[in-house]
């Protein structure tokens, strides 16, 4: 491996600890998911899963179940930088579980090259589709 891999490597694991860190400003209770976007070695953007601006910081319902309106990590994050007037063509977005395939249409969408992501979730059909539109995924284990 190159001196370049090894530096990008570790500099994929920081960013995936910070997006770990962020995802503990989440309510949710099933489980917490953190994203930071990227870009020429910038965070521009950020993501936890949790409610809309304005609702309840309950992402459960009584029974447990993740409510219906609850935004994912990435959603957020793309959400926030399309707000603000940076660009997320060509970023990396580093989550802390892969995404779903709802999360993976708008990654697309937002012009997000490289996905870093330190957990699988439980349906793989998110980065299957990624790797269709040519997106670079990349599995990370990252230690505590």
């Amino acid at each position: 491996m190159s001196e370049k891999n090894d530096k990008q490597i570790e500099l994929d694991k920081r960013y995936l600890r910070m997006a770990a860190i962020w995802a503990e400003n989440s309510y949710c209770k099933r489980r917490q998911v953190g994203a930071l976007i990227v870009h020429n070695n910038r965070i521009i953007s950020d993501g936890y899963n949790g409610t809309p601006s304005g609702f309840e910081n309950i992402c459960e319902d009584e029974t447990g179940n993740t409510k219906q309106y609850v935004l994912h990590a990435e959603a957020n994050a793309i959400t926030k930088v399309a707000a603000s007037s940076n660009s997320s063509a060509g970023a990396t977005i580093y989550i802390t579980s892969s995404p779903c395939i709802e999360c993976a249409k708008l990654i697309i969408q937002a012009g997000i090259r490289r996905v870093v992501y330190s957990a699988d979730y439980r349906i793989a059909d998110g980065c299957e589709l990624l790797k269709r539109a040519g997106i670079q995924t990349d599995y990370l284990e990252i230690k505590d």
